[in-house]
């Protein structure tokens, strides 16, 4: 059975997920639809992109996943197929499949332009279910990705930050907050000393060491904990480290040894 997946930014108070969901399955009946996630902050191409990087690689390959943060919607940027060995990734040219399709990963990237395969009338605001949904459907029900456009080159790719090094101290920042409230920077864990001396500020807050797991510490008590993206997280035990901080996307963090 063939899988198509699908993440967004639309939340489930409108009926843009069901929707979507009705295209697909109307023109692919055989297929099994599975939500990653439709909580995506609004317009976050960012977090799209981080979720769709750590979520891929979990799934059959041949999956297809219909990807949609999509705030240049109606805009001269490209709908897109991205083929990798992993499977396919349709959805809007803005860097939302740059972390899930590294160069090195893609072996096709299509440029949708064949309308034949897109509902009609198109709207310029709905394109996960006028052009993404029903690409997703012709490719569920074997439509070989170079039939539904051009062959291109390349995409566009985010600019994600980099921590930098200054003597003992790493310059890193806050990336992505979850549904709980924790900090994830991008400070990976092959950067991190394993020494148990290790101090991370962000904002007033100072810790040292970093925990094994969110469980390690007290009710309330900020943590430290490589999380399960192999990010260095900033959490609150039964709390949230966004509420208790202040701090969001773009924060600094320091890490020194």
């Amino acid at each position: 059975m063939t899988i198509v997946t699908l993440t967004t930014d639309f939340g489930f108070s409108d009926g843009f997920v069901g929707i979507m969901k009705g295209v697909i399955l109307g023109r692919a009946p055989d297929v099994r639809v599975v939500d990653v996630t439709h909580g995506i902050p609004p317009q976050d191409v960012l977090a799209g992109a981080l979720t769709l990087r750590h979520a891929v690689p979990y799934f059959p390959a041949g999956t297809i996943h219909v990807g949609v943060v999509d705030p240049g919607v109606g805009t001269a940027r490209r709908p897109l197929c991205v083929e990798t060995a992993a499977g396919f990734l349709v959805g809007p040219d803005n860097g939302l499949f740059s972390l899930a399709a590294p160069a090195d990963a893609i072996r096709r990237i299509v440029h949708l332009t064949d309308e034949r395969f897109f509902l009609s009338p198109r709207s310029a605001t709905f394109h996960g279910r006028d052009v993404f949904a029903p690409v997703a459907a012709a490719l569920a029900t074997s439509t070989p990705p170079a039939a539904l456009g051009s062959i291109v080159e390349d995409m566009h790719r985010l600019d994600v930050p980099e921590p930098s090094v200054d003597g003992r101290a790493m310059h890193g920042q806050v990336i992505y907050v979850d549904h709980f409230g924790n900090l994830v920077t991008n400070v990976t864990s092959g950067a991190l000393s394993k020494s148990a001396d290790v101090s991370i500020r962000l904002r007033a807050a100072q810790l040292r060491g970093i925990a094994p797991s969110y469980g390690t510490a007290r009710s309330g008590e900020l943590v430290a904990v490589v999380g399960s993206w192999g990010l260095l997280e900033i959490a609150v035990r039964d709390g949230s480290a966004r509420d208790r901080l202040g701090a969001g996307v773009g924060e600094p963090v320091v890490v020194e040894t």
